[in-house]
């Protein structure tokens, strides 16, 4: 049996954290392990237990969402951090994932968009909003620019393939059937072109074929 996604949640308002455990903890899949009430808790948490997901809230006392971030990426790269924002083009969340977010979500997102988006980050995928995309490529400062006519070359026809697909906010499952390929290849290619371009996680590749004028 698979075991299930572990979540920590993280929110000052603890009316926030009940309700997201009450949706999570609903799904057969998904397991709530921990809450924090502020960036220093959940780095304390992380550094205490193994979590799959951390929903992060960004603004919070003592220490916020995007510094508590970049810390519990730094420590544990294998953890998804999802962030939780009120506006989808927050500057703070552009912040937290230039920090080492996999993606960001609306707090008020309907309930199945919250568990989708779960598991997607935990599969590996970028959770984005198309409309802050642009917004998104204009503020990431970590792809040195000097560097960005040599990547593709450095890619198969296949694995480039995969790059634009990526770029185009598809899923794994998704270029599998575009590409007619086994979701186990497509996740293959994936780990090739991370490895390639020197990309930290998937987010970082979409910015990159964006930058790189491969994504239409």
């Amino acid at each position: 049996m698979t075991e299930p996604i572990r979540v920590l949640i993280v929110d000052d308002q603890q009316l926030i954290r009940v309700g997201f455990r009450l949706i999570l903890e609903a799904e057969p899949d998904i397991v709530v392990v921990g809450e924090a009430a502020d960036g220093e808790e959940a780095v304390q948490a992380c550094a205490q237990a193994q979590f799959d997901v951390v929903l992060m809230d960004i603004r919070m006392p003592r220490l916020d969402g995007i510094e508590a971030t970049r810390r519990i990426v730094a420590a544990r790269a294998q953890t998804r951090v999802l962030v939780l924002t009120t506006f989808d083009l927050d500057e703070y969340a552009f912040g937290a994932l230039d920090a080492g977010a996999s993606g960001f979500l609306l707090k008020d997102a309907p309930r199945h968009d919250l568990v989708a988006a779960v598991r997607a980050v935990h599969r590996g995928d970028a959770i984005l909003a198309p409309r802050a995309t642009r917004l998104l490529i204009d503020a990431y400062a970590t792809v040195p620019a000097q560097r960005a006519g040599d990547l593709p070359a450095e890619l198969t026809d296949r694995e480039r393939d995969v790059f634009e697909a990526i770029g185009r906010g598809l899923s794994n499952a998704e270029i599998a059937a575009e590409l007619f390929l086994s979701e186990s290849t497509v996740k293959t290619h994936v780990g090739r072109v991370l490895a390639k371009l020197g990309a930290r996680d998937r987010v970082h590749l979409v910015i990159l074929a964006h930058r790189l004028g491969l994504a239409r």
